[in-house]
């Protein structure tokens, strides 16, 4: 559905994609990962037909981009990080419009715009003004902007970086229903909650390479290793440096009396963790042990902490 081999970009002497390769399969759910100035918002811009890239092949569909964009683009919706609107319009009036400029007749509009309207959960507000909508609402009538022309392929730029908990369960609920509609999505996000509730497959990006790439599911099995939470009864002065002088231990985070030792060989940590830390005259009072989640793999490939 989505293929790129060797794409390359740079700005001046400055090197944004250094030779990234992925494919994307047809309904599902692909999330793209990577840090501020990783290059995600111009893979993005590239995808959308916004700008060029120096050299590599994209492909949407089977058709080449530079070649066929006009058409490859009747088939993609795109929702920026930051949609804009008229404020003066309510959203059926908004959603009409995008139906005019898209040469649906006056039936196929409001059959369209209600459908919409109904599944972004917008029906009771459809008729107030946009300007008076919350983040969450306007994230969603972007939503439905995006997906009026019914495309096979939805980018999504940071859908829910600024929404609290509940528009964010909004909008991953509306994704999870475009994925049954075998619609593919192109989800590019920083919050990787949101990843592991709702995608398939993941691409982290890393100064323009990608560091790692494959099922979410098998990531997990790979890549999650446990992390121990062990508290003291007094302070932990020195101990974070003295463990992490071990080979088999990767990092560590304190709080108070508190620490997480993150390891990067379970069978080690098993036998000798505890060992260790035994050895400090400091009493134990609470260790246990818990799977680490996408956060830290994603820390630890950033970090080339393998």
């Amino acid at each position: 559905m989505i293929e790129l081999k060797e794409l390359y970009k740079k700005y001046g002497s400055h090197i944004v994609l250094n030779g990234i390769s992925l494919d994307v399969k047809k309904g599902s759910v692909f999330g793209f990962l990577g840090h501020n100035g990783a290059g995600k918002s111009t893979t993005m811009n590239i995808l959308t037909g916004l700008i060029n890239y120096d050299s590599g092949i994209v492909r949407i569909n089977g058709k080449d981009m530079k070649s066929n964009k006009n058409e490859i683009m009747k088939n993609v919706g795109y929702l920026p990080e930051t949609p804009k609107f008229y404020p003066y319009m309510n959203a059926y009036e908004y959603l009409s419009f995008i139906g005019n400029l898209s040469g649906y007749s006056k039936k196929e509009i409001r059959n369209r715009s209600k459908e919409l309207l109904k599944q972004v959960k917008l029906e009771s507000a459809e008729k107030r003004r946009i300007g008076g909508y919350s983040r969450g609402m306007k994230q969603r009538l972007g939503l439905a902007v995006s997906i009026f022309n019914k495309p096979e392929i939805l980018f999504l730029d940071e859908p829910s970086s600024a929404l609290d908990p509940e528009g964010r369960r909004e909008i991953i609920e509306i994704i999870q229903n475009l994925k049954k509609q075998d619609i593919t999505v192109f989800l590019s996000t920083h919050i990787l909650n949101d990843v592991e509730r709702v995608c398939d497959e993941v691409v982290i990006l890393n100064d323009g390479e990608i560091a790692l790439q494959g099922k979410l599911n098998k990531i997990k099995e790979d890549y999650i290793l446990p992390v121990y939470d062990i508290e003291f009864e007094n302070s932990i002065e020195n101990i974070k440096e003295l463990l992490l002088k071990e080979s088999w231990i990767y990092n560590i985070h304190e709080k108070n009396k508190l620490i997480s030792v993150y390891v990067k060989d379970r069978d080690t940590a098993k036998k000798q963790l505890l060992k260790l830390v035994s050895r400090f005259d400091n009493p134990v009072t609470s260790y246990s042990m818990r799977k680490s989640n996408l956060e830290d793999i994603f820390l630890r490939v950033v970090n080339k902490n393998e």
